[in-house]
């Protein structure tokens, strides 16, 4: 991939953005959030858990990092500022830091920060002995021309290219279930074209050291894959799912395209398969919850973030390998290793209580939204995740004028809603634009009706401005 190439041209040639494959802190805005979402504690050297992958012995730290939204030249990342070039300087003493921590487990993609993402892994790691660290990467093959055979073994050739590497340690079909038919889309990418029989060889080869997937969408085809487990017809060494306390139970209540984490990992951990963990904080927004949970939270553990539940009740379980997050920050690397450097798993009594704290999110009716921006580019302009940001923000923080224009503080929330939305969405960028063709609902991993949402967004936002 050149490096000039813009973010419209390689979204068209990765097939609409790539999917979510990282638990994320990096949704989180960058380094002036509220401090509710960090911690000031200093992690320490030799206290990180690991936990075992007892087919291959992998000592795996239970802390994977995400290579999906590293920090760009002049500050943000590469999915907020696409157009300026990765920190290299700054991605090297992440990782030199979060190594010397005691991480060993990173995951990249050909799809992420536009197909840069394993070039600047591959620097990184290089720099340490191979037998230091584990990369997990992904066959990204969404667009359908890169379905035919030779595309898609070119794709795996170059990711061994740059990531500076003979073979991966942990190789994903990335997002198995997406796009409008999960079904159709996985035979075509994987299945009519024999990609599947031949990443099965590279790891006969010793190419691939473990073969999995990550999943997002239609269950139809992650039950599809688990049967062929049991049957004998394919092997998982390792199932790369989204686990977070608010997906536990109401991901399909959200959104009934969606599947409840519990299911997901029960099904998993009944067959041994080890569970690589995605989205435990839901793209940021287990960091940003709303702040009488803040306070909750804080009453408990004075010291620790509110992102640090979140990244406890992901490692809880036995059966999970690694839980990985996108850390562009030093902040938020700090952070998490002092989450996991050492671990303490959640008590029954703390699981009841994120139990309670996701039913109060889940009742707020927030847009499942978790910013990763795979939406974009709209090709009408519109700053889809923008705007849901801003809904999700005036909902979690009382700014929501939606109890009547009677109602004492209904001017107040009105004005906050109608100047943040300015504020945070430039006009021309705003839901009123949305013509509804359906161009990015495909991409979507939380499979969002978003021109739906967008029109609703609109009409609420006109009848405030008219109800004055």
């Amino acid at each position: 991939m050149k490096k000039s190439i813009n973010r419209r041209d390689f979204l068209k040639m990765i097939g609409g953005g790539a999917v979510a494959s990282s638990a994320l802190l990096t949704a989180c805005k960058g380094k002036n959030e509220s401090a509710a979402s960090g911690s000031s504690q200093e992690p320490q050297v030799g206290k990180m858990a690991y936990r075992v992958n007892e087919a291959t012995k992998d000592r795996v730290s239970l802390l994977g990092y995400g290579m999906m939204r590293l920090p760009v030249t002049g500050g943000g990342t590469a999915r907020e500022n696409p157009d300026s070039p990765i920190d290299q300087d700054m991605v090297n003493r992440q990782v030199d830091y979060a190594m010397e921590h005691g991480v060993n487990y990173f995951d990249t993609s050909p799809a992420y920060c536009q197909g840069l993402s394993e070039r600047s892994t591959g620097i990184a790691l290089s720099r340490h002995p191979r037998n230091s660290y584990y990369i997990a990467t992904k066959l990204s093959n969404f667009a359908p021309e890169t379905w035919p055979a030779k595309a898609s073994k070119e794709m795996f050739e170059n990711s061994l290219k740059e990531l500076q590497t003979d073979y991966v340690d942990y190789l994903l079909l990335h997002a198995i279930g997406m796009g409008q038919d999960g079904m159709k889309d996985f035979y075509g990418r994987y299945m009519d074209n024999g990609i599947l029989d031949w990443l099965v060889e590279q790891k006969e080869k010793g190419r691939i050291r473990n073969l999995g997937f990550s999943y997002h969408g239609d269950v139809k085809v992650f039950d599809l894959a688990l049967k062929w487990h049991d049957e004998g017809r394919y092997h998982w060494d390792f199932v790369q799912i989204e686990l977070n306390y608010l997906d536990w139970n109401y991901a399909d209540e959200i959104n009934e395209r969606n599947t409840d984490a519990r299911y997901l990992y029960a099904e998993l951990e009944k067959r041994g398969i080890p569970a690589v963990i995605m989205e435990p904080l839901l793209g940021g927004r287990l960091a940003n919850v709303p702040d009488y949970v803040v306070a909750k939270m804080k009453e408990r553990e004075p010291e620790k973030s509110v992102a640090s539940w979140a990244f406890r009740f992901a490692g809880t379980p036995s059966g999970v390998l690694t839980v990985l997050s996108g850390m562009s920050y030093m902040e938020h690397l700090k952070d998490n290793l002092c989450t996991y450097a050492p671990f303490k798993p959640l008590t029954k009594e703390e699981d009841e209580f994120l139990m309670e704290v996701a039913t109060d999110i889940y009742n707020l009716k927030t847009i499942p939204c978790n910013e990763c921006n795979y939406c974009m580019p709209c090709p009408y302009g519109i700053n889809i995740p923008a705007i849901f940001s801003h809904y999700n923000k005036c909902i979690n923080e009382g700014n929501m004028p939606n109890h009547g224009s009677g109602h004492p503080d209904y001017r107040r929330a009105r004005r906050a809603y109608l100047v943040g939305y300015d504020r945070s969405v430039p006009r021309l960028r705003q839901a009123d634009h949305c013509i509804g063709c359906q161009q990015c609902v495909e991409h979507c991993p939380q499979r969002i009706a978003i021109p739906e949402e967008l029109q609703r967004i609109d009409t609420f936002t006109e009848q405030l401005k008219q109800n004055l």
